[in-house]
């Protein structure tokens, strides 16, 4: 195996739209691989799924960033606010990350999840009643976005309102794009996410609800689990993490389903596959490109591979949930797809804790879109898709047409 780093040329339109054929060219060529990536940086790539798996759960890799050898990815977090940005479920180990997760697990099982689907279908309905009468819409900005970030407001206890901000806040703080983010335009965002979390637990505080935020707080205040800086964080993480992939999941999903017309209509004749549709647009084109970011606490051999400690390390999902070895014909869509157990949410410890309400989302928003908008047809040619760059993956704008029809009376909001 060559030991020149290859490099993911994230500023090339070319792959950012279509970046497997490179990756299949580089599972074949060897189950590790160095690799520069955004900004410069190297990284080790697994890229086979067994390997991927087992890597997952390796104890030896850790989630601190603090762990990493190369300083340029500290140095992106400004240093004023670092404490506070690394103080989350996302960046930690155990016992931290045990104790963090603990406190927010019960608001994301499986029971608590089902009993939103009420509210998830009553935004659906509402958003595409504001689109189905003109048969043309952008399915991200009128729907794909605005479904997710309601549903996380609603379950944090933040105002709908201010949804625009938060947005546009962690926008500037977590989408990669080819080159390293600005520390600057970082910080200013951080600034401003920082004073408005804080005005808002604050608020909480002295007239608590019936939401997550609450619960926190009651932990914060009550308990002593969490200090100051854990509570910052772990609000901006769970509104972050709340939307960003779902957003991702919901339009890459309906993207595949108009690049393959007969999985369309598949879909259409059955609807209880949606389920098995889901698993699938995770596993064939998932949200998170190309993989989850481990360091090394000291030298690891990986498939015969010493990667050196303090070395960041991919578990590149992208490539290993395309791997022959664990998935059949792998480079084709598959909706009736079983034994589908993808690395799209991760594995072990960290595997993703709102992996239920993305599931959810997920059905109700493209099987409703389905249902409700007949004739759905990309209104550009699929060439013409923008997709984002880096490590979140999905179209940033899906125009489509459909035929026009009258709006139903929406689902009470």
């Amino acid at each position: 195996m060559s030991q020149q780093p290859v490099l993911l040329p994230y500023a090339d339109p070319g792959f950012v739209a279509d970046p497997f054929p490179l990756y299949r060219q580089l599972r074949e060529d060897g189950p590790v691989r160095r690799a520069v990536i955004a900004g410069g940086l190297e990284a080790w790539l697994v890229t086979r799924y067994e390997d991927g798996l087992a890597a997952l759960s390796d104890t030896r890799l850790s989630s601190d960033i603090r762990d990493a050898s190369d300083p340029r990815l500290m140095r992106q977090l400004p240093a004023t606010q670092r404490e506070s940005m690394l103080r989350n479920m996302l960046r930690s180990d155990p016992p931290d990350h045990t104790r963090l997760r603990r406190l927010v697990s019960k608001a994301f099982t499986a029971r608590r999840v089902a009993e939103l689907r009420p509210r998830v279908q009553a935004i659906t309905d509402r958003l595409l009643d504001a689109v189905v009468p003109a048969g043309r819409a952008d399915l991200v900005e009128d729907f794909a976005l605005p479904l997710p970030v309601t549903v996380i407001s609603e379950l944090l206890g933040v105002p709908v309102t201010d949804r625009h901000d938060f947005q546009r806040w962690t926008d500037d703080m977590i989408l990669r794009r080819a080159e390293l983010p600005d520390p600057a335009v970082v910080d200013a965002a951080w600034q401003h996410m920082r004073s408005y979390l804080t005005e808002l637990l604050d608020a909480k505080r002295a007239r608590p609800g019936d939401d997550l935020l609450s619960a926190l707080i009651t932990a914060r205040d009550e308990e002593q689990r969490l200090d100051e800086y854990e509570l910052i964080a772990m609000s901006f993480l769970l509104l972050a993490a709340g939307y960003v992939t779902t957003v991702n999941l919901i339009g890459g999903g309906i993207a595949a389903l108009l690049a393959h017309p007969e999985q369309l209509q598949m879909l259409r004749d059955d609807p209880a596959l949606l389920p098995d549709a889901i698993e699938e647009f995770l596993r064939y084109d998932g949200p998170v490109n190309p993989g989850i970011a481990r360091f090394a606490r000291e030298d690891v051999s990986i498939a015969g591979v010493t990667i050196p400690r303090g070395a960041t390390v991919l578990i590149a999902s992208a490539i290993a949930d395309r791997d022959p070895a664990k998935f059949p014909d792998p480079d084709r869509l598959d909706i009736t797809r079983r034994d589908n157990a993808h690395l799209a949410f991760g594995h072990g410890i960290h595997y993703c804790l709102g992996a239920p309400l993305a599931r959810l989302e997920g059905q109700v928003a493209i099987g409703t879109a389905l249902r409700r908008l007949p004739g759905l047809a990309l209104a550009v040619a699929p060439g013409e898709l923008c997709w984002r760059p880096g490590g979140l993956r999905g179209p940033e704008r899906l125009p489509v047409t459909f035929t026009p029809g009258s709006p139903r009376r929406a689902t009470p909001a």
